[in-house]
């Protein structure tokens, strides 16, 4: 009998061809800078120094560049500064406008437009900050922001208010700052460096912050929230793991869309972060025309295991001033999760979450799979629509006794 082909369950016109077409690893090639040495290239430094970062730039290396676009690139620098690496710009499609690269890292002029209900901090994080730098939300652990650096910078960002410094927010981190508040309370274990992208400090900066927060007795454990892996894979070296081992326990989150992110530049670079022993897990944002169908879902966590990566959370879209031609229903979001959901191994299935508006934390959306719920049972639905009960006990005891011997069944 002939195995079901995976990608039929998709429910989607042509989403077995997207889905078969998307797993594949493919390079990011070269491009434009086809001409520039192989040191060059594999060097980090000279990828952000080469970045594009001007509306004409830009149009210069896509001149398919729309109106909306141009306007979007020649404003960029008011809200969110434009930069995009040369690494990550041969992956865009120019004859794509809806290319779900393009979509992440080219400004569109409708970023100028803010809805009633957006917010420059939708977060709430300025309002859970003790001291500049440090966020303290959850009682066991605090976002340190490091920078407001990226390597590039994706138009959707939940901190575009502080992110790039475009809108003369001037953040400066302040490390002793930080730093004594975490020491002088023992209630947090867990620190999440991010900000910008930790990642862009210098190996010796890193190492010098990364041992300071690991001299804390109460300290457990360590994250990381990077973009850089997808971004700028040239800057995953040798050196840079080697210093990261030396921080055991030291988790790091990435940040991937789509599975066209997941270049063989990138599985290497990953690869080399997991021989590391460093546990890795991907964040998603939901978005439009970027992720918004399950066959691109499904192809994304897939790969993303196959880089030894577990697919961790996919966020509804923050409500980040002039992010609405990016947001993706709520409805459609649930829609996804229930094409993955039995639908793929379980370690490829992500949490679905709303970061709550004005500082409420991350709250987990999930499709219904309880239909009801009383003291005598439950009554469930399974990834097949298939109804089932389970018999409820207060206290967890069974509600029969058991029988004192089972018979087998006679064999023939």
């Amino acid at each position: 009998m002939k195995e079901k082909d995976p990608s039929q369950d998709l429910g989607e016109p042509g989403a077995a061809g997207l889905f078969q077409s998307l797993k594949p690893f493919r390079s990011a090639g070269r491009g434009f800078w086809r001409d520039v040495s192989q040191a060059d290239w594999d060097d980090w430094r000279w990828q952000l120094k080469h970045r594009i970062t001007s509306a004409d730039q830009l149009q210069r290396l896509m001149p398919t560049l729309t109106p909306e676009e141009f306007a979007g690139a020649k404003l960029a620098n008011t809200k969110l500064a434009l930069a995009i690496t040369p690494y990550f710009f041969n992956l865009i499609d120019p004859a794509d406008e809806h290319c779900p690269i393009r979509q992440q890292v080219i400004p569109r002029i409708e970023e100028t437009q803010t809805a009633a209900w957006e917010m420059s901090d939708p977060c709430g994080e300025d309002s859970h900050s003790p001291v500049p730098g440090l966020v303290h939300r959850y009682p066991d652990r605090v976002l340190f922001l490091v920078t407001d650096r990226c390597a590039a910078y994706c138009r959707y960002c939940t901190r575009s208010r502080l992110v790039s410094n475009a809108t003369g927010y001037d953040f400066h981190p302040e490390f002793d700052k930080q730093i004594a508040y975490i020491a002088a309370h023992p209630e947090i274990r867990d620190v999440l460096l991010s900000g910008g992208d930790p990642l862009l400090l210098g190996d010796e900066k890193l190492e010098a912050l990364l041992s300071r927060l690991r001299a804390i007795p109460h300290i457990e454990f360590l994250r990381i929230g990077s973009r850089i892996p997808t971004f700028l894979p040239q800057r995953i070296t040798p050196e840079l793991c080697a210093i990261l081992k030396k921080f055991h326990p030291l988790f790091l989150s990435i940040h991937s869309n789509h599975p066209r992110e997941l270049t063989t530049e990138v599985r290497d670079a990953l690869g080399r972060l997991a021989d590391a022993g460093i546990p890795l897990g991907n964040q998603s944002v939901l978005l439009k025309h970027v992720n918004d169908s399950a066959a691109v879902m499904k192809a994304h966590v897939q790969k993303l295991l196959m880089c030894r990566v577990k697919p961790y959370y996919i966020y509804q879209c923050d409500l980040i001033s002039g992010s609405a031609h990016l947001r993706v229903s709520v409805r459609q979001g649930l829609e996804i999760m229930q094409q993955l959901r039995g639908h793929t191994t379980g370690y490829a299935v992500p949490q679905y979450v709303i970061d709550a508006p004005g500082g409420g934390g991350k709250v987990p959306v999930n499709p219904e799979y309880v239909l009801s719920h009383n003291a005598d049972r439950v009554v469930i639905r399974n990834f097949e629509g298939r109804v089932f009960e389970y018999p409820e006990a207060a206290d967890g005891t069974p509600r029969i006794q058991p029988l004192k011997r089972i018979e087998e069944p006679h064999r023939v």
